[in-house]
């Protein structure tokens, strides 16, 4: 069982979706994987919904602010990292070549993050855990699995997240894909992006997986339901992945095989 009270520092640990539409995003995610939609006060009139499964939080999901849609951001999965010092390492993101978007700041009782971008413009949340620490589940059907970097620059990449995250990062033999360590452990991967899709303008980012118990059944209730598959299916070591696209536009993937536990 994929069961998590605490995750080592380096960890990606939650994913939550920033949507245009958080009633019908609430509808999709539902059938797919059969998620519970439970909305929370967020503070200034806001509402964050966490999304459980079998009573264990598993993501979340929230809707965007009018100064999101008005900078034109695309509803997207934001993928976060358990850290241990949110303020220290976003002092140093400026000196390794990344942007901090947002400065540290308290979330209720529950954390402290800084939003930050690292030199190609991948985002990601750091999160400095208190009264949350994470998904309550992962490496489980329904439930965040793994955590893939598409990016231009490789190399550049895997500096900076090495030096900010003390991640180890290591080429797969004989493959264009670089698997993420954390301790020792798997920790995602990074992966160069295709040159049509860099011609295209397609920006650097990570993306979010989640498990499911049959890929094609899946695969058949998203599009049932409004999604699109952008990519695959597609074999890898581990079992079969695909990529879809969420009716309001916000990318994932949907991964099935061996997992951690």
């Amino acid at each position: 069982m994929g069961r998590r009270t605490s995750y080592e520092p380096g960890t990606f640990c939650w994913a939550d979706l920033a949507t245009t539409d958080a009633q019908a995003a609430k509808a999709f995610y539902g059938r797919l994987f059969g998620w519970d939609a439970v909305d929370m006060p967020a503070g200034d009139d806001a509402t964050y919904t966490m999304l459980r499964r079998d009573g264990a939080n598993v993501a979340a999901l929230y809707q965007q602010g009018d100064d999101q849609r008005e900078q034109g951001m695309a509803p997207m999965w934001l993928s976060y990292v358990s850290v241990d010092a949110v303020d220290a390492l976003a002092e140093r993101v400026p000196a390794l070549a990344g942007t901090v978007l947002r400065r540290p700041f308290d979330v209720l009782q529950a954390g402290r993050m800084a939003v930050v971008a690292d030199p190609q413009g991948a985002v990601l949340l750091l999160w400095q855990p208190r009264g949350h620490h994470g998904a309550d589940v992962v490496n489980e059907p329904g439930a965040l699995s793994w955590n893939d970097l598409l990016t231009t620059d490789v190399d550049g990449a895997a500096a900076f997240y090495g030096e900010l995250l003390g991640w180890e990062i290591e080429q797969v033999p004989g493959a264009p894909y670089w698997t993420i360590r954390n301790g020792g452990r798997s920790n995602g991967g990074i992966m160069p992006m295709p040159e049509e899709q860099r011609a295209a303008g397609m920006p650097t980012t990570w993306n979010a997986y989640f498990a499911a118990e049959d890929l094609d059944d899946a695969l058949a209730t998203a599009q049932e339901v409004g999604g699109a598959l952008l990519l695959g299916p597609m074999a890898v070591p581990a079992g079969r992945f695909a990529v879809l696209r969420d009716p309001q536009g916000a990318v994932f993937s949907l991964l099935t095989g061996d997992l951690d536990p």
